[in-house]
């Protein structure tokens, strides 16, 4: 048997140096430092509907707060994507609903395809305006899209006026 010798003394210090920074580096652990977080009283979520202010979230439009001439106005965005867009909003009287569409082009193959009512009936398909007796108090929905019926549908920016009068 033979044992492996180094003949020159420095680099036999050589190797071992090597092998026990080697050794030394993989056996250390990362520290992390903890650093403590202050923790809120209130939480607020992205999702929170009543904070948001007439505003298109992702397909919907959630219609929250009425402008001093009593209407709910707000601008939305219709596209490949979202081809429907759902319009949400709560009345808390009986009376006439009047809506408009308004796009930058005069022509555009957009409308309000239908109204879903509290009780889940349904109404449409409509035009670009809408006007309708609003029988019932609670949460309303008008879907807005292009007719099937025609070609091109709309792309793009778009607003919507809603107008609640009492009766």
């Amino acid at each position: 048997m033979s044992i492996l010798t180094f003949n020159h003394p420095k680099l036999s210090y050589s190797i071992i140096f090597v092998v026990s920074i080697f050794f030394v580096s993989c056996n250390q652990k990362d520290k992390k430092e903890i650093i403590p977080v202050p923790i809120s009283d209130t939480i607020v979520s992205v999702n929170d509907k009543s904070k948001v202010k007439n505003q298109q979230i992702d397909d919907t439009i959630y219609l929250n707060f009425i402008d001093k001439k009593g209407l709910f106005t707000v601008e939305g965005l219709i596209d490949s994507i979202h081809p429907r867009i759902y319009v949400k909003f709560e009345n808390d009287k009986i009376g006439k609903l009047k809506a408009k569409i308004v796009t930058k082009t005069e022509k555009g193959n957009i409308r309000f395809n239908q109204i879903v009512f509290p009780n889940q009936t349904a109404d449409g398909p409509f035009g670009t305006d809408l006007n309708l007796e609003l029988k019932q108090t609670g949460k309303h929905m008008l879907v807005i899209g292009h007719s099937l019926m025609a070609d091109n549908p709309y792309v793009g920016k778009f607003k919507v006026e809603l107008q609640i009068t009492s009766e």
